[in-house]
């Protein structure tokens, strides 16, 4: 068996879509992937890219890929990974792909002057943990994943007013929000 990593490219789309539908029912949420080759070809290699995507091979046949993008840490003060999603068809886990793929990731890392790859893992996908762990990966201690979606994102984005917060914060007064620099930047 031979197994190749490389950046995915434009013609990877549709079977980057076909492994992503299989990750989302793999996840038990068949419904969730909603997205579209033409988005993922915009978002991944157009202009202003969101996220890097390594696909692997196996035989020459796109059996799994690992998706990436750019985090910063404010405490290190210096740039982190986030590995969005690595996913292995499952008739190729076990045979190094996936630890191919996440050795890539971090090799990219490390080239890049990353001091860490962050991701999440589903608390019932026991496999997926066993392979971090083996890995040599841990869990935070301490921090859940919050996701500001949906409705939620639109209304906090216009400035309406939030569910009021437990313990009795305050949500009164007035706020003054000039743009990023990276949003005044175009991208290289």
């Amino acid at each position: 068996m031979m197994i190749t990593i490389r950046p995915a490219g434009p013609a990877d789309a549709a079977a980057l879509m076909a492994l992503i539908a299989e990750l989302a029912a793999y996840q038990g949420e068949p419904e969730a992937a909603v997205g579209s080759e033409e988005l993922l070809r915009l978002h991944l290699f157009g202009e202003r890219p969101s996220a890097e995507v390594l696909v692997g091979l196996v035989n020459e046949a796109v059996a799994g890929f690992a998706l990436f993008y750019p985090t910063f840490s404010v405490y290190l003060t210096r740039p982190c990974l986030c590995l969005a999603d690595l996913y292995v068809r499952p008739d190729f886990r076990r045979a190094g792909l996936g630890r191919a793929l996440l050795r890539e990731v971090a090799a990219i890392a490390e080239r890049r002057g990353v001091t860490r790859i962050e991701f999440t893992v589903l608390d019932t996908n026991a496999p997926a943990i066993a392979f971090y762990e083996a890995c040599g990966a841990s869990p935070t201690p301490g921090w859940t994943n919050w996701r500001l979606a949906d409705g939620a994102l639109p209304a906090v984005a216009r400035g309406a007013a939030p569910a009021p917060m437990s313990g009795g914060g305050s949500t009164s007064g007035t706020t003054t929000v000039h743009p990023t620099a990276a949003e005044n930047q175009p991208r290289n």
